[in-house]
């Protein structure tokens, strides 16, 4: 027990951003849930333990574990060094799985890869996959919603994932999306599953089902805001709003899951209750704890726990990371006049807006030129650490402002530009009714034009491990097509003010001009 302590400590004092990370994440309501996942997977690992028999030679096999300990101590510094606080927490997962190898052995240590597994649950998102995942389940929220209104004869227009009933804007926003409750859901049926007793594909579909329940429990908490809408007017919404959050959601989930088990108990041949079908036998867990006691001080925990103590001391010591320092222009010095393009006054975001999109610097105008039917907007972002948050893609944006993505692609236009080297961008048409936009976006980091958000988080990472820098930005240019104009011509107004842009470019947003030209 004292080595394992022993390294305990040490992996604290390794993993601590990441265990900060963890703290943070936790006081967000989508991961509250967070504190309980550790204690339930000590729980099943206390459950498992019952069925291993006490080894008296608990030194066999134990080299493996430290190998996979090892792992998790690399993994880890390449988040310290890149200030990805995400990438740490990952590895203490993996960390916790190379303990349990080093403490009971290769070949018992891989039967408790369940409750090792299942702190994957305590984990936040990575951001990007956050935004994305979170507007997905928005816009199908929506539009099963907005399908369960018109089944109640309810007036309602979708406009992205904007429900219009008419009198009222009902805006699926985050705390709608189902992430609320997605999350927990997915922890607790994980658990099911594995105390199911079940065939194997009982347990797959448990594990399945549980976000399409909690997508369609959403979706009828919509629905029925916006029926009380329609009947009762606004003032009754916001009460329901308050009172069908949280655990209502999450009970009737659980209980639908309950109903789906029991279900498929009855379908099969050999019939057996829920309750026999749940291993939820909780005796003798306090003398499996005292069994840790038991585990022997063998060169691999010794060695283990020694190089815990010694990586996390040296990280503790490790100097501080410089300042960065940017040489830079702020963009209210950004050219008016961009060719024969003129700039109208500067846009101003709404505080919320502002606050969500979390740049240090943007820029929003419009550009217009003498006959050009439509003017360009021109909107830059820059953020100047981009390791806690980062870029917004506007794929997660344009949904929640009520426009539809009709068609996207990543192309690299390099050539079409005349630009010595790479271009990568998302070209895509976006329409809102009978409105339909050409839009242009791409993500600068460090010279490198980038058009997959992940591709830019990949470089953030690379980037903050060989030079200590995780600034970025996103560039956007967009333009109405015009009924009277091919799509075409539109592209043809995009293509013009960023062949103009590209000269000023370097001096607001750094290392932009450092690759091509």
């Amino acid at each position: 027990m004292f080595w394992l302590i022993v390294a305990c400590v040490g992996a604290t004092l390794y993993f601590d951003d990441g265990l900060a990370k963890l703290g943070w994440a936790w006081a967000r309501p989508e991961y509250s849930h967070g504190p309980l996942i550790p204690v339930l997977s000590g729980l099943l690992f206390l459950r498992q333990l019952k069925s291993v028999p006490i080894d008296e030679n608990q030194t066999r096999n134990r080299w493996p574990g430290l190998a996979v300990m090892l792992f998790a101590v690399l993994i880890g510094l390449l988040g310290n060094l890149a200030k990805i606080d995400d990438v740490v927490t990952y590895a203490l997962i993996i960390w916790v799985w190379g303990i349990l190898l080093i403490s009971f052995g290769w070949k018992v240590g891989l039967l408790f890869w369940p409750p090792v597994l299942h702190l994957v649950y305590m984990l936040p998102l990575p951001d990007v996959m956050y935004y994305k995942f979170s507007t997905w389940l928005q816009l199908i929220s929506s539009e099963l919603g907005v399908t369960f209104l018109q089944w109640f004869n309810v007036p309602v227009y979708l406009e992205g994932n904007i429900i219009d009933l008419g009198v009222y804007k009902l805006h699926v926003a985050e705390a709608c999306s189902g992430l609320r409750y997605l999350f927990p859901i997915l922890s607790f049926s994980y658990i099911f599953a594995v105390l199911y007793q079940g065939p194997i594909w009982h347990k797959a579909i448990l594990l399945i089902s549980a976000a399409p329940i909690t997508v369609f429990m959403n979706s009828l908490r919509i629905a029925i805001a916006g029926i009380i809408v329609d009947r009762f007017g606004l003032e009754h919404v916001e009460g329901f709003s308050h009172f069908f959050e949280g655990w209502v959601i999450f009970i009737a989930c659980v209980l639908i899951l309950f109903g789906l088990a029991w279900v498929m108990l009855h379908l099969q041949r050999k019939k057996m209750s829920l309750s026999e079908a749940l291993d939820l036998d909780t005796t003798e867990l306090g003398p499996q704890f005292m069994r840790l006691r038991l585990l022997q001080a063998s060169p691999a925990l010794i060695a283990g726990a020694t190089m815990m103590v010694a990586f996390g001391v040296a990280w503790q010591m490790a100097p501080e990371p410089t300042e960065q320092r940017f040489i830079r222009e702020p963009f209210a010095a950004f050219p008016q006049q961009l060719g024969a393009w003129q700039s109208g006054p500067p846009q101003t975001l709404s505080p919320k807006v502002y606050r969500a999109l979390g740049a240090d610097d943007y820029h929003q105008v419009d550009l217009r030129a003498p006959n050009q039917l439509q003017p360009v907007g021109l909107f830059m972002a820059w953020y100047a650490d981009q390791s806690d948050g980062g870029v917004h893609s506007p794929e997660v944006c344009l949904p929640g402002s009520g426009w539809e993505i009709a068609w996207l692609e990543r192309t690299d236009i390099a050539n079409d530009i005349g630009y010595a080297g790479k271009f990568n961008i998302n070209r895509a048409i976006i329409q809102k009714g009978s409105q339909r936009m050409m839009v242009y976006y791409w993500f600068e980091q460090k010279g490198r034009k980038v058009a997959w958000d992940m591709a830019a988080k990949f470089y953030l990472m690379v980037d903050g491990i060989s030079t200590g820098q995780t600034d970025g930005a996103m560039l956007r240019l967009t333009t109405a097509i015009d009924p009277s104009e091919t799509d075409a011509a539109a592209e043809a107004r995009l293509r013009d003010v960023l062949v103009e842009m590209l000269e000023p470019l370097p001096s607001f947003i750094p290392g932009s001009g450092d690759i091509g030209r």
